[in-house]
């Protein structure tokens, strides 16, 4: 295979050859790696002919289109439109139009030869030249149509036009210098005298009343995307089967009209109902088969009386319902289609983990056996739907609960950097994602074999032929009804390190992505919805990114742990920098007391984390000594008190070191400070072990005791007095 076809085809699809590693090392992309990178987007890179003949392609698209998809411009800049013309219709006169979301209608003539020539191409025997026009109308902020017409009124050609503002939305009260805090919390790990098994979205309302009486401003929650209903093994919160729509085992059965009829509280009262509900509450890991069978099975009952109420007359409720289904569209429609088509296939024992196992009628949303199966289920179709609307209006209600409490953010979403082979996201959109491949990390701190996760990534190209819309929609949807959207591994937004199927991590890539774009789009929906965007930048980031998210106005992820000076210090969280949110660890880190004994290591011994014992040996060194560091610099700033020893041979941790910790990061600079829920109860388990799959039970570890306990807790309400003084003798 020539290396100059391969050289291009690499430059083109913007995939990296040299990156700095999380240690501060080049590192090289194998050329190997490279190839087999090409090969799963698609590229025949065995056969050199067949090679050729898809780059001439790509560069036939390209140049056969006068407008790109889409052009990203920010308001108030400069902006410059390239076309692309066969030389023989350069000189043409046409109308530049522009239609913007308002409805106004914006035109001027327009030549393409009056612009800068940039680029010529000859495409068999045709010469095509681009040109660059600078153009002038001030556009207000959102989606607009700009179309090139001919001197009848035709379009010749069209694209979507997106004005962005310069940064995202900032609260007022975060520009006026307040430092606020809140907790994070994985929302299925709640326990409450009232939920079944797993928390819900009324317990979500209860930390809001309750934490927002102490003083915190925000909630930040795990991703809350839907997963599988019909498979509830597979229950991690990062790996969706949409990332648009909810999980609906958060709903709060009992808090949906119906629930009290008589044939409702016949089935939950029935005797096995009620002990397989026990088992669910007291488990000390989350349930997720009884949970979802018994909100299903209530759910359907509830459906049921529901739906022949409201649902099949013409009242408010159901003109609501017809609305939510609406404006969801075909994305909303697919996941209950995928919903209710995964359950029937699991009834009948065939194979349903996912759509590359459904029977080859069903592989796709759009094939004529799945229009048919819409139609002879249409009923149980409407019942995911019906799960989807309540689930919005669930979580739409705990959202005003916390605009109600005078919450600075409120509640604030994680979205997750992709969703699961097997997803309904992908089964409906298959040219978008890149299924041979998959999403992950080189080797770094928090996995040193590397990381594979299992997600499709999507293919930027792709994406970019589809004006970007499968983004907007995330966007959109996930600032929904929320104060901020954390972006988990944020640098997906410049690059994703892929990683071809059957290969082992560390021999990926990575991919670059349209970040200025992607940043932009990001901005306008900050500002639509009114919410503060943090971007989690933790293991192997390229400085460059860094910088431009800041300048974006995206919030650094500051994590006490990672913030260490070259000769093994920590910074004080007084030197971070005050666009970010600082926490002490995150749910992909042990608790404080895991830390502290190094449970961690020696989980990690346990599953088989660590190639060596040489390099596990260099982790327990490497811990002892930042945890002395620690100490220092937890006396050195006042933080602690003198029941908390200097000495780290002699100093274990208690409840003085773990709150002292907690109080240290509350004086610092970020605006804003979260705080997991596991460390104010003192746990010891980790919620997830990065590089396990079964190894361990991730994302079901409960908390240690009931929502309405801690918040009677003495000790606890003083911790929270405490840190909101401290926020606010740092506003100062």
């Amino acid at each position: 295979m020539p290396s100059s076809l391969i050289d291009k085809l690499v430059d083109i699809r913007g995939i990296e050859s040299h990156y700095t590693d999380a240690w501060g090392n080049p590192a090289e992309i194998k050329t190997e790696s490279k190839q087999k990178l090409l090969k799963a987007m698609g590229y025949s890179i065995d056969n050199a002919d067949a090679m050729q003949q898809q780059l001439d392609t790509l560069l036939q698209d390209k140049w056969s289109e006068p407008l790109n998809p889409v052009l990203v411009v920010r308001q108030g800049d400069e902006w410059y439109l390239p076309v692309r013309f066969p030389i023989s219709a350069v000189n043409n006169a046409l109308t530049l139009s522009i239609v913007t979301e308002q409805g106004e209608q914006l035109q001027q003539p327009f030549t393409p030869a009056d612009g800068e020539l940039v680029n010529v191409a000859h495409i068999e025997d045709v010469e095509f030249q681009e040109y660059v026009l600078p153009l002038t109308q001030d556009l207000p902020l959102g989606y607009h149509n700009l179309a090139l017409q001919d001197q009848d009124g035709n379009d010749v050609a069209v694209m979507r036009l997106i004005v962005a503002p310069k940064a995202c939305f900032h609260p007022e009260r975060i520009l006026q210098g307040n430092k606020i805090w809140g907790l994070s919390v994985q929302l299925y790990c709640i326990r409450s005298e009232k939920n079944w098994g797993i928390g819900d979205f009324s317990d979500l309302a209860y930390l809001v009343a309750q934490s927002a009486a102490q003083g915190a401003d925000f909630i930040g929650l795990n991703p809350i995307h839907a997963l599988y209903p019909a498979n509830p093994k597979s229950c991690s919160p990062y790996g969706p089967s949409s990332r648009r729509w909810l999980n609906i085992v958060y709903l709060d059965v009992t808090n949906i009209d119906g629930y009290s009829d008589a044939s409702v509280q016949t089935l939950v009262n029935s005797d096995q109902f009620q002990t397989d509900l026990e088992k669910a509450r007291s488990a000390d890991w989350v349930d997720y088969e009884t949970v979802t069978s018994l909100k299903l099975a209530a759910l359907s009952a509830v459906f049921d009386v529901f739906n022949a109420k409201y649902l099949s007359k013409n009242t408010k409720q159901n003109k609501a319902f017809k609305a939510f289904v609406a404006e969801g569209g075909e994305s909303l429609e697919m996941l209950a289609v995928y919903d209710a088509l995964q359950e029937h296939l699991a009834a009948e024992g065939k194979p349903s983990w996912g759509w590359p196992v459904f029977p080859e009628e069903f592989s796709e949303f759009h094939n004529p056996a799945v229009e048919a199966f819409k139609t002879s289920h249409a009923e149980r179709i409407k019942f995911f739907l019906f799960l989807q609307w309540q689930a919005a209006l669930q979580l739409e209600a705990v959202n005003q609960l916390a605009r109600d409490k005078a919450m600075c953010i409120g509640l604030y979403r994680d979205l997750a950097v992709g969703v699961s082979e097997g997803s309904a996201e992908i089964w409906g959109n298959k040219d978008l994602y890149i299924t041979e491949a998959s999403v992950g990390a080189p080797p770094d701190i928090l996995g040193p074999l590397g990381q594979n996760w299992g997600l499709p990534p999507m293919d930027p190209e792709e994406l970019y032929q589809q004006a970007y819309q499968p983004i907007i929609d995330l966007f959109a949807s996930n600032m929904h009804a929320t104060g901020a959207l954390r972006i988990d591994h944020v640098m997906a937004l410049l690059r994703l390190w892929w990683v071809v199927k059957g290969d082992n991590a560390k021999n990926g890539g990575y991919v670059y992505y349209p970040v200025d774009d992607l940043l932009g789009i990001l901005a306008l929906e900050s500002h639509r919805n009114q919410s503060l965007v943090i971007g989690e930048d933790l293991g192997t980031v390229p400085e460059e990114i860094r910088e431009k998210l800041a300048e974006n106005g995206v919030y650094s992820y500051r994590v006490f742990f990672f913030e260490q000076a070259e000769d093994g210090g920590f910074f004080s969280p007084a030197h971070y920098p005050i666009q970010s949110m600082a926490t002490l660890t995150t749910h992909d880190m042990p608790t404080l007391i895991g830390y502290w004994h190094c449970l961690d290591l020696e989980l990690g011994k346990d599953l088989g984390l660590y190639p060596t014992e040489e390099i596990l040996s260099t982790l327990y060194t490497s811990r002892h000594e930042n945890k002395q560091e620690i100490l220092n610099s937890l006396h050195g700033h006042g933080s602690v008190s003198g029941e908390v020893g200097r000495d780290v041979n002699y100093t274990g941790m208690n409840q003085a070191l773990n709150f002292g910790m907690q109080k240290h990061m509350a004086s610092g600079s970020s605006a804003l400070l979260s705080l997991q829920l596991e460390d104010w109860l003192q746990m010891d388990k980790p919620v997830n072990v990065p590089g396990t799959f079964d190894e361990y039970p991730n994302w079901q570890r409960k908390l240690s005791r009931n929502l309405e306990q801690i918040f009677t807790d003495p000790e606890i309400k003083q911790l929270a007095g405490d840190l909101t003084s401290l926020r606010k003798q740092a506003s100062r």
